[in-house]
């Protein structure tokens, strides 16, 4: 019995050891972060400014590999079937969260099969509206909705994603009634809000921006906590009779579960220094963004939170579920 303890204590501690070696000399090969989206989008930049700053450190390559696809569910279950040794990295946003509440059955475990690495950035939505629209205030378009039930539309990206999970969050707090009108991509839903077609919608700020300095969009607020630096005048929706609320697409790194300890905090001591550094902290604000450097648990924190609350918010809205 004696013996048979000794080589399961020896082969625990060489388990240990050998761990501890793999997180010392980590990287020793190239990083792959994917992104389970087209390049050129929002995540799709943000994944490419951590990994053009990462070689600095760790002295390897680390490749952006673009799988999109299934709202996501691709290239998250990549990720979820990959190694657990740091070289295989997603890089994620709300609709990690929101998808468990999206789809009846995913094919992987977004609560048991994925570690939290660390956020990079939070990015809030402006909620417009096109300039015929007679208003001027949230206050105001929840009265001409109360007034009009039922009759006004609003434009998303398409079902479960961002700008229709925001709108219904919405919708369920003002106690108003908006017909669902969605899109395959933000761009066409926003063509149609500035062509008039329809009146509402939340958008994040880069595509915003200049349509709404050039009065081609009315700005009437913002989802973040506070004002932004960038449009100052432009209230929170949380000041404007909604207290509490507040929805950001966030953007952070994950891991497959069981990437030892170690590692992940490499990884994210890593992602805070580039995130906290001048160019990449400007770049990010630029955006309409907020580098948000933090703690596994934290991120970790914000994942359990969402998943709580698109749960809910999906249920009351009655939104399809596949």
């Amino acid at each position: 019995m004696k013996s048979v303890l000794c080589r399961s204590m020896a082969a625990a501690l060489a388990c240990l050891c050998l761990t501890a070696l793999h997180a010392q000399t980590f990287p020793a090969k190239p990083i792959r972060i994917i992104v389970p989206y087209p390049p050129g989008g929002g995540v799709d930049i943000m994944a490419r400014t951590v990994a053009a700053k990462m070689p600095d450190t760790f002295g390897q390559q680390v490749l952006v590999d673009n799988r999109p696809g299934g709202g996501t569910v691709i290239g998250t279950e990549l990720v979820a079937r990959a190694a657990a040794d740091g070289y295989t990295l997603l890089m994620a946003n709300i609709a990690f969260g929101a998808n468990p509440a999206l789809h009846k059955k995913l094919p992987y475990d977004t609560e048991k099969d994925f570690t939290p690495v660390g956020l990079v950035a939070l990015l809030p939505s402006f909620l417009v509206v096109h300039p015929s629209l007679p208003v001027k205030s949230v206050r105001e378009l929840v009265a001409l909705a109360k007034a009009r039930p039922g009759e006004l539309s609003y434009a998303s990206a398409g079902n479960g994603s961002l700008l229709h999970l925001t709108t219904e969050r919405f919708k369920s707090v003002a106690g108003i009634n908006l017909v669902h009108v969605p899109y395959k991509g933000a761009a066409p839903a926003l063509s149609d809000v500035i062509g008039g077609q329809l009146a509402i919608m939340f958008i994040p700020g880069p595509p915003a921006l200049g349509h709404i300095k050039s009065g081609r969009l009315r700005a009437l607020g913002v989802t973040s906590a506070q004002r932004l630096t960038l449009m100052p005048q432009v209230p929170t929706i949380a000041e404007s009779g909604y207290p509490g609320f507040e929805i950001y697409d966030w953007e952070g790194l994950i891991a497959p579960a069981a990437t030892p300890a170690a590692i992940v905090a490499k990884l994210n001591a890593e992602i805070n220094r580039i995130v906290a550094s001048p160019g990449v902290k400007q770049s990010i604000t630029d955006q309409c963004a907020d580098p948000t450097p933090g703690t596994p648990a934290e991120l970790g924190e914000r994942i359990a939170k969402e998943i709580a609350l698109w749960h809910t918010i999906v249920k009351q809205s009655g939104m399809a579920v596949d």
